[in-house]
């Protein structure tokens, strides 16, 4: 009788997992081992597969919509959800890892620290950071969710927010699902009118970043931009 070949792959991976971590996994290990906890004794590797057939990468099946995922042979609703929690569990985590009192004092540590807030987002999103005299995080606030390319940054709610958390100082953030990492003229404009609100308040806006997936522009930085907005 020939030995199944499958026999004990699963204790194999998660050993595997356990010793090394998974930095040179492929994507379709990773998801095989992930589907390991909601679909039992059975092989998920012909799964892993479909799933990046259908959705093409790691995170665009990670990214996917629930309703699409569901469509895949294989993918029950209990593998669709797990699938559907890595992104925000990666946000929770990450917050978490940041929490208030981070003190942020340059381009890249405003950047490293918003970065996360945006993993895994398909709509635009805009947060707001408080900083205080010592530039020590207060609070950071999402500002509103929208529609791709639809966020419409409320200066009325940036100033009650900024109000609130009592800053000192401000950093706006908001993300290009699916487009690249530079400010539009829209941006601009907006940063400038922000800019000025706050003033009148005697709360300084540090910068404004743009994200788009692991990349980020800050306008402070940009170059090409009102010669008084200068960040850190």
């Amino acid at each position: 009788m020939t030995e199944n070949p499958h026999k004990g792959h699963r204790e194999r991976l998660k050993k595997r997992f356990l010793q090394s971590g998974m930095d040179d996994f492929e994507d379709h290990n990773i998801l095989e081992l992930l589907l390991f906890y909601s679909i039992p004794q059975k092989d998920t590797n012909p799964i892993a597969h479909a799933l990046l057939d259908a959705f093409g990468s790691l995170s665009n099946v990670l990214d996917a919509p629930y309703e699409e995922l569901v469509k895949v042979k294989g993918i029950s609703e209990n593998s669709a959800s797990l699938l559907k929690l890595i992104a925000p569990l990666s946000r929770a985590y990450l917050d978490d890892k940041y929490k208030n009192g981070h003190v942020i004092n340059s381009t890249e540590q405003a950047g490293e620290f918003l970065l996360p807030k945006f993993i895994g987002r398909t709509n635009e999103a805009a947060y707001l950071l408080s900083l205080d005299n010592k530039s020590k995080v207060i609070n950071c606030s999402k500002i509103i969710e929208g529609n791709v390319n639809a966020v419409a940054i409320s200066i009325r709610k940036i100033v009650e927010l900024a109000l609130k958390d009592n800053a000192t100082a401000c950093i706006v953030a908001h993300n290009h699902p699916l487009g690249l990492a530079i400010p539009s003229n829209d941006d601009i404009d907006t940063t400038l009118k922000i800019k000025e609100v706050l003033e009148t308040l005697n709360i300084q806006l540090l910068d404004h970043i743009i994200v788009a997936e692991d990349d980020f522009v800050s306008l402070a930085d940009s170059g090409a931009f009102d010669p008084s907005f200068t960040g850190f």
